[in-house]
């Protein structure tokens, strides 16, 4: 598996900071960028929109998303929207929101049929103190899946829908932002050990581009690569 490229920063808005400045490169540059949930991205959303009012020719794509409808709390879109879509003066030319509200099989049926010939320029991920990335949990079958671009997955809480790692690693970027000692122990798995489904995020590298992993020093504390 390539390298990838880890950056660590003392402070969880200057990694923050990094990620808006990847993002508006991507958008400038108007590739296909897929964007995730979560509380980390926010803030990099907020200073991408700042940095770079005009996102005319940027095409937004979600990593994964909850089945919930698009005003629902726990919605990425809504995070998406509120954080970086609500402040351009221009908004992307594509905005392809995964619709989970139709139930994950449809609505993942709906974005594989959208996702067929889309090549991702940048997937902004995230890492869960479990492992996992987008919707791609510890040992899950989807982590299998080569075929489909999208598939649903079943979760305790709401069902998923989620990019494969195919779609994901095909981006020209892989781009994690993991912040806070919560996560120390799963980002020593990602990127100190060997590939293990136990640990999806370890799965995950772009397999012709690049791979950055932004950490604040906690995220960093297990990984022993790092000064």
């Amino acid at each position: 598996m390539k390298p990838v490229d880890l950056r660590v920063f003392n402070a969880p808005a200057e990694a923050q900071s990094a990620a808006a400045k990847l993002l508006v490169e991507a958008a400038r540059a108007g590739v296909p960028i897929a964007l995730s949930g979560g509380s980390s991205p926010g803030p990099a959303y907020e200073e991408a929109a700042e940095l770079e009012p005009d996102w005319g020719a940027a095409r937004l794509w979600w990593g994964d998303e909850r089945c919930v409808p698009p005003d629902d709390e726990r919605s990425n879109y809504l995070l998406v929207k509120r954080t970086l879509l609500d402040r351009l003066e221009r908004k992307p030319a594509g905005i392809h929101r995964i619709r989970g509200e139709l139930g994950g099989e449809q609505a993942a049926a709906e974005y594989d049929r959208l996702l067929e010939n889309v090549r991702l320029g940048l997937a902004l991920q995230g890492i869960g103190p479990d492992g996992h990335t987008a919707s791609l949990f510890p040992n899950s079958p989807a982590l299998e899946e080569r075929e489909r671009r999208a598939v649903g997955v079943p979760h305790e809480d709401v069902e998923r829908v989620t990019m494969t790692l195919p779609v994901l690693s095909g981006a020209r970027q892989v781009v994690f932002l993991v912040l806070g000692e919560a996560k120390a122990e799963a980002v020593a798995r990602a990127f100190a050990c060997e590939p293990d489904p136990a640990t999806p995020a370890s799965l995950l590298r772009s397999t012709e581009g690049e791979t950055i992993v932004l950490l604040d020093r906690p995220a960093a504390a297990k990984l022993d690569n790092v000064g």
